[in-house]
């Protein structure tokens, strides 16, 4: 169990660093060993993440403001079972991704025999950094992700083992794993869980696109409701 969360916010004000920074507070109950973030400035993607509590967490919301004044921010809050290495986010300057969710429970010394991907981390959310299509790939994993990109897109997906939700604001949106954690930081907004086995994407002007992905899957998040 972790958290993700993603946000583009044009241009944020005091008040939408301070909603951002309640989002990343309330989403600590889901990862209290590691948090981290990836944004876009200068063209390409930059990368912090420390071994503390979000509320430990050295924030600078304003110096991750890109120079069109609009911010692109993908976080993590990690919840560990094993050791504190390989947190996330997980990517490099062109693209970087978080992920909830268990992809495979082989080693990491057989992820390239069974995989063909070279991974540089033992953390198995690598190998949807490098999947062209994970929920393709991985359709029997589970999976949250919100992904970002040096050319200041956010992707967010999820399959039916997972819930991820999307919450529209005035000047933006954000990406939760759980539809109260939104509530509770006071979001404007309705959160909605968005549909299993699809990719949806956001551009600098908040354009959304979704393109469905056709996977035979049940969506695990209506059972009970």
């Amino acid at each position: 169990m972790c958290a993700v969360i993603g946000a583009i916010l044009q241009k944020p004000t005091l008040q939408d660093f301070d909603m951002l920074h309640r989002v990343f507070l309330e989403s600590k109950i889901r990862g209290m060993h590691a948090t981290g973030i990836s944004y876009v400035k200068n063209d390409r993607v930059v990368t912090e993440k420390h071994p503390v509590p979000a509320n430990e967490f050295p924030f600078n919301f304003a110096e991750y403001v890109n120079e069109d004044g609009n911010l692109y921010l993908i976080g993590h809050c990690r919840y560990s079972t094993s050791d504190l290495e390989y947190n996330q986010p997980i990517g490099n300057d062109l693209h970087s991704i978080v992920h909830n969710g268990v992809i495979t429970q082989e080693l990491p010394e057989r992820w390239k025999e069974l995989y063909n991907y070279d991974c540089e981390t033992k953390n198995d959310s690598e190998l949807v950094l490098h999947s062209h299509s994970p929920l393709e790939e991985f359709p029997d994993m589970s999976m949250g992700v919100c992904e970002l990109t040096n050319d200041k897109k956010l992707l967010a997906y999820r399959n039916g083992k997972r819930p991820l939700y999307l919450t529209s604001i005035s000047n933006g949106c954000i990406i939760t794993s759980t539809a109260d954690i939104p509530k509770r930081a006071e979001v404007e907004g309705f959160p909605i869980n968005l549909l299993p086995n699809h990719y949806t994407t956001f551009d600098s002007e908040l354009a959304m696109t979704i393109e469905k992905v056709n996977i035979d899957a049940v969506d695990y998040q209506l059972i009970g409701d």
